[in-house]
């Protein structure tokens, strides 16, 4: 399988790492190194990151890793795997609606090839469980949009980047009440039940740890200051923040530009759902319209971070995978173009993590021309989703096509009457 290949690919990682000597540095891709979490400080100590201390992650995050931790420490990297393992093959049932829809097999294989692409990463985060459980939910929308709301609210308590998916379904959808109630509902249940454990404001912990934290080297923004350092610049070089696991930039303008950047990227997020609402009611279909804004979002939260982890590429696959089957299933907008790009994302980013991270490290200007081309795809693809969604609210979208086998036109109500995404 998939996840077999994968494996592997983790497994000569290490190796690479190990040569390096800069296993503990690249945050452990064999998997058993999230921040913060500490198995027999958990579980034998009863000391609680999120409850009795902050945590850089939401308190939901605790559940995947305490289900890989069942079978002891030693045993955390298998078990990790074998729960992302049936995680994804869940989301590809919900994909190809376990083999019924033989007209996905397309999206199918694209989701195994970008995979792939990315490597050990698309394996090794938290990340992985969201991504697969985001899968679900957006897929689950059309039919059951409390059910839905209710597993992507949970996804956000796990990492915070699925409330753009919720953002979106709340302004393209006609079920926007029920996705909000029921999203907000699940928080309220997951706050309260953290306050009941005793954890005080250490429920929102993630909040601060993310805003305190500086530029991380992979960050879009951070590319300024990496090409400085291959240049030779005074004062400007990459340290080691043993907190949070991650390598970071300092030099003239950093501290700044880390202290803007949280409120840039709400400004930004605001901005495109106001421009959602207006597309909204400028009359563009809700299985339009969906994918577009979950993919602007989604794509704001990556270039506009200032932590920029490689494995934010794999947010990608679920608004691409959400436009894909809405191409096939309800010709919607055409995806093609992200889908590709996305392709080209995932490839530059294993080879820059784990491959080419040690030369990164040193901004040596070959894998540093490789992270600038990768993060300026991470923009093109927010900016043709914005392009995107302007040209469907004006009336005018170059990439819709007229399906051979369907004689209706487009959001006719013949069409509409069978659309999984127009509720």
């Amino acid at each position: 399988t998939v996840d077999l290949v994968l494996l592997r690919l983790a497994q000569r990682a290490i190796g690479v790492g190990r040569r390096v000597g800069l296993e503990l540095q690249l945050g452990r891709i064999d998997l058993d190194q999230h921040p913060g979490w500490d198995h027999d400080q958990a579980l034998i100590a009863g000391y609680w990151v999120g409850i009795d201390a902050p945590w850089v992650y939401p308190i939901l995050a605790i559940l995947p890793m305490l289900a890989a931790s069942v079978l002891g420490p030693e045993q955390f990297p298998s078990t990790w795997l074998s729960l992302v393992m049936i995680l994804n093959a869940l989301a590809f049932g919900f994909v190809t609606e376990w083999g019924r829809a033989r007209n996905r097999a397309g999206v199918s294989w694209w989701w195994v090839g970008f995979l792939v692409l990315l490597g050990p990463i698309a394996l090794a985060r938290i990340d992985s469980v969201t991504v697969a459980i985001a899968v679900i939910g957006v897929l689950l929308m059309s039919r059951w949009p409390a059910a839905a709301a209710a597993l992507l609210a949970a996804a956000t308590w796990i990492k915070v980047w699925p409330i753009a998916l919720v953002g979106a379904a709340i302004v393209a959808l006609r079920d926007r009440r029920t996705i909000w109630v029921v999203a907000l509902a699940v928080s309220a249940v997951v706050v309260v039940a953290a306050l009941v454990l005793g954890s005080g404001l250490n429920v929102f912990s993630f909040f601060t740890q993310q805003t305190a934290r500086g530029l991380q080297i992979e960050a879009p923004v951070s590319t300024i200051w990496l090409w400085q350092i291959a240049s030779g610049a005074p004062n400007t070089f990459v340290y080691y923040d043993g907190d949070i696991l991650t390598y970071q930039v300092r030099g003239v303008g950093v501290d700044a530009a880390s202290a803007v950047m949280t409120p840039v990227l709400a400004l930004v997020v605001l901005m495109i759902m106001l421009l959602g609402i207006w597309a909204n009611r400028r009359g563009v279909l809700p299985w339009r319209l969906f994918p577009l804004l979950s993919l602007a979002l989604v794509a704001a939260l990556i270039v506009f971070n200032k932590v920029g982890s490689p494995q934010f590429a794999t947010w990608l696959a679920v608004p691409i995978i959400l436009g894909l089957v809405a191409r096939t299933d309800m010709n919607g907008t055409s995806f093609r173009v992200p889908a590709v790009v996305a392709l080209v994302i995932a490839a530059l980013t294993q080879i820059v993590y784990p491959y080419g991270y040690p030369w990164l490290l040193v901004a040596d200007p070959v894998i540093l021309a490789v992270l600038t081309a990768r993060n300026l795809l991470y923009v093109a693809l927010l900016g043709w989703a914005l392009y995107m969604i302007v040209r469907s609210a004006t009336g005018v979208d170059p990439t819709s096509i007229m399906p051979k086998a369907i004689g209706t036109p487009a959001g006719s109500p013949k069409r509409q009457s069978k659309s999984e995404l127009s509720r």
